[in-house]
């Protein structure tokens, strides 16, 4: 019964992953089916379920890996304020977006969305490895290392969805990093200005030899 809590994760991840799909959900079922179906499969069939995953996780009865400490405890208890911080920051920039997608949705580009594309995934990153170093035993450490996994496929499907739902999300990738944010603020060219002065580049050599010429002939002509 030690290794059970792995049954309710894998029912847990696999739904919550599949409620990234909502625009493939709206073209079946119009846009208040997809809604409703990514809101059940999120918030009904996936965090839940998952969630008791984890309690039986730490209630399991299971062999430290590391022994247990002062720092790490103290450690532990930060990374898990900090990430659930960073979740509840983010939780109030999308508002019903987090618990409901939806395909009439726009891009959320302010609050914690400045300096990454997935607060929610980084802080809950941040509970996972705080929660190992509060309770460091082999079945916390598997139930993490699934944890992570779980979002990096989630992230994908994701970045997946929101490319069909928000247009403009393709451009907030080229300039936002996904999970860590960047020590200094790098300025991202847009493309359409490049492809400009791409295409001005044979202008230009056609004038720098027109003027090339008009300083030989100035040379030749008497004065």
């Amino acid at each position: 019964m030690t290794w059970i809590f792995l049954l309710p994760l894998v029912l847990g991840f696999t739904p919550n992953t599949a409620s990234a799909f909502t625009a493939a959900f709206s073209r079946r079922w119009g846009e208040r089916g997809g809604r409703i179906a990514s809101f059940i499969l999120r918030n009904v069939l996936g965090i839940p379920v998952w969630a008791i995953g984890f309690v039986l996780a730490v209630r399991a009865l299971s062999r430290m890996l590391l022994p247990p400490g002062a720092a790490m405890a103290v450690t532990g208890w930060i990374l898990v304020a900090i990430g659930g911080a960073v979740i509840l920051w983010a939780l109030g920039a999308l508002g019903r977006r987090a618990a409901a997608p939806s395909v009439r949705d726009t891009l959320v580009a302010d609050g914690p969305y400045r300096y990454v594309r997935h607060p929610i995934h980084a802080g809950t990153f941040l509970e996972f490895v705080g929660l190992w170093l509060l309770i460091p035993t082999l079945t916390v450490t598997v139930a993490c290392i699934v944890g992570v996994g779980w979002l990096l496929a989630q992230t994908m499907a994701e970045e997946v969805d929101l490319q069909e739902r928000v247009p403009e999300n393709r451009r907030y990738m080229a300039r936002v990093p996904r999970f860590v944010p960047r020590l200094g603020r790098e300025r991202v060219q847009d493309p359409e200005p490049i492809m400009l002065l791409g295409s001005l580049r044979p202008l230009q050599e056609q004038f720098n030899t027109g003027r090339d010429r008009l300083r030989f002939i100035a040379l030749l002509s008497p004065t």
